[in-house]
């Protein structure tokens, strides 16, 4: 082998370097801002639906042309009120990503920062934080951080589990996480009276599939 020969695999081996490490910088450190989610006027008022059913208005409710918001609304304008009662109340939620991430879509700056999936028994979020101009190094640059969640219903009981964080994409060890990597959550503090005893008392089943998430809750 001449030198020429070596010079040239020397080079294309620096290229492949450079463009390497070009694109982990590009796609995991110095990332860029998401592409908010915009839904088409059918996936729109199936959202705006399940937000109402659920007691939620968004800003234009009051003024909608809805057949639901003019039944809660008197001829001045003013809302109805109304006998609480639970019959035929609704106690299964369901959303597809796509509404998940519209809602994060509702305040922009969110939505370019932060994106859920929704896979099989798995939500997923990735999200980008923007260092501060003095921060060692890095200042001015956006990191990327990657975070799944394992949900479903195991047992008669919800199954929550914390399955990593990345930053970078370097999976974070699970000794810096305390220890509660792929920790059913429910199962290990759900005993003692608290949060995870409460949550897992009011679930009657979750079901996370390829693009939604089934909530149904207890009476």
């Amino acid at each position: 082998m001449n030198w020429s020969q070596i010079f040239m695999i020397v080079l294309l081996t620096m290229l492949i370097t450079i463009g390497g490490t070009y694109w982990v910088l590009k796609n995991y450190v110095f990332a860029t801002q998401f592409t908010p989610v915009e839904l088409n006027e059918k996936e729109e008022k199936n959202l705006h639906e399940k937000l109402l059913s659920i007691g939620f208005l968004d800003d234009n409710s009051v003024n909608h042309s809805d057949s639901t918001n003019d039944q809660e609304i008197d001829d001045e304008g003013f809302l109805e009120p109304e006998a609480y009662s639970e019959r035929n109340a609704p106690r299964e939620i369901i959303f597809t990503e796509r509404e998940l991430n519209a809602l994060l879509a509702k305040n922009t700056d969110l939505a370019q920062k932060l994106a859920i999936d929704l896979a099989s028994s798995l939500v997923s979020a990735k999200l980008l934080v923007p260092l501060e101009e003095d921060f060692p190094i890095l200042g001015g640059k956006t990191l990327r951080v990657n975070a799944g969640i394992g949900m479903a219903y195991q047992n008669d009981k919800p199954y929550i589990a914390l399955k990593g964080i990345s930053i970078m994409g370097i999976p974070i060890p699970n000794a810096w996480l305390g220890g509660i990597k792929n920790v059913d959550l429910v199962n290990e503090f759900g005993i003692d009276p608290g949060f995870w005893k409460s949550f897992s008392e009011g679930v009657e089943n979750i079901q996370v599939t390829d693009g939604k998430i089934f909530i149904k809750l207890k009476e």
